[in-house]
């Protein structure tokens, strides 16, 4: 396996096979890079200084920007350039960087110096329902206990869309949302939630889109999609479910939507392919291709102001996903829907078939009637202000183990 001459400690989620993309401010200047153990390379600077050897991008600043997005419609061959030109410049065999420690202590920069910045320019937001456990436990609580899925879930992978501009990078404070509530046979009221509750999510971002009118095949699906970041869903429980029918998620979800800095490419995950669940009934021939997912673990944990460390309330995995992201790509734009660079598709929330692998609060308490005990003594069945939730993934197969770095926020009082 390929070594960085930049010290990454066994068990790092940023080795050299990473290199994920973000944007960061550094004595004033916004840039982009990507992560290499505790370091931040800076490709802005690269680019300024001629360094960045890639034919496709000669005299073009896609790195001298605000965000990926530049970068991002340069399609899946330009990033695999730019990829294979990274791995190159950072092994512990190529002296043009290790060796010139004047452009070293330039272009690499401690990452505890910088202030990580949403990675992309979000146009558009759409949240998934992929998850079947998810879907099955939110079913048995809200609808039918033994029938809980609607007749179309295994049809098509459900979604809505989202608020793209509430999109925030992590870090970012949720401030406890308010909306209409109907408590019992009352007549409802406005007030802060009181059901607060947050799902684990990975959230894909488009590489190059597509013209209006023009749909995705799904063959072509993944040469679309540029990577991948954690996601927290912050859901309102009670403003959801009194406001969702007939039209679904509004006030109970467009508040607030929390992501990692850090973007996993693709490409990266490529190795830690999985087979996903068999699907029955066989999906619709515009849907019809390998179920793939990526076997990413993921750790969700709360810690309350009582607390001096984070404490793990579920682990899940992505690999037990029913729709995959190709699926949702193919489906978002079978109707000719034109999807754009920097757009965000949520999985929905991650759940696994256990009680502990359970992605949200409402499946973990099962809607409060279990409330979840904390290290402090005490118990949390929806979040307090004050708590704070982070979700944690990393993904492994034999000798190589890559991570996604932090995707963490606090609650905040409603005023």
């Amino acid at each position: 396996m390929k070594k960085s001459f930049v010290a990454v400690p066994t068990g790092h989620p940023f080795p050299l096979y990473n290199l994920p993309y973000g944007v960061f401010d550094h004595q004033g200047k916004r840039s982009i890079g990507v992560a290499i153990g505790d370091y931040v390379l800076n490709l802005t600077l690269i680019e300024e200084k001629g360094l960045l050897q890639i034919p496709a991008l000669v005299g073009k600043k896609v790195f001298n920007q605000q965000s990926l997005n530049t970068f991002l419609r340069c399609g899946k061959a330009c990033w695999h350039a730019v990829r294979q030109f990274l791995i190159h410049l950072l092994e512990e065999n190529t002296p043009d960087l290790r060796d010139n420690m004047a452009l070293r202590s330039e272009v690499l920069i401690p990452q505890n110096q910088v202030l990580m910045q949403m990675p992309v320019q979000v146009g558009g937001y759409t949240d998934f329902y992929s998850s079947i456990e998810h879907a099955t436990n939110i079913g048995k609580l809200f609808r039918d206990p033994t029938n809980p899925l609607l007749p179309n879930w295994r049809h098509i992978p459900v979604g809505y869309d989202g608020r793209a501009s509430a999109i925030v990078v992590s870090g970012t404070k949720i401030k406890r949302p308010k909306g209409q509530l109907k408590i019992g046979e009352e007549a409802p009221i406005c007030a802060p939630t009181r059901k607060f509750d947050t799902e684990i999510e990975l959230g894909f971002i488009m590489g190059t889109g597509n013209d209006l009118g023009s749909p995705i095949s799904i063959n072509d699906a993944h040469d679309h999609v540029f990577g991948a970041v954690m996601l927290l869903d912050w859901s309102a429980r009670d403003i959801q479910q009194w406001e969702y029918v007939p039209l679904g998620p509004f006030l109970g979800k467009n508040f607030g939507t929390t992501i990692s800095p850090w973007v996993v490419t693709l490409e990266a995950l490529q190795p830690f392919s999985v087979q996903g669940p068999v699907q029955d009934p066989q999906p619709l021939p515009y849907l019809q291709k390998q179920n793939i997912n990526f076997d990413i673990d993921l750790h969700l944990e709360i810690k309350t102001p009582k607390m001096d460390a984070y404490q793990e309330i579920a682990h899940t995995n992505y690999k037990y996903m029913y729709w995959d992201i190709a699926q949702q790509v193919a489906h978002h734009t079978v109707n000719g829907c034109n999807l754009e660079s920097g757009d965000i598709l949520g999985t929905g929330t991650i759940s696994g078939p256990t009680p502990d692998s359970y992605g949200s609060l409402i499946e973990l308490t099962w809607n409060g009637a279990n409330p979840i005990h904390l290290n402090s003594g005490e118990e949390r069945t929806y979040l307090n202000d004050n708590d704070s939730m982070r979700v944690i993934a990393w993904t492994k197969k034999d000798n190589l183990c890559i991570g996604f770095g932090n995707a963490e926020a606090t609650v905040l009082a409603a005023k």
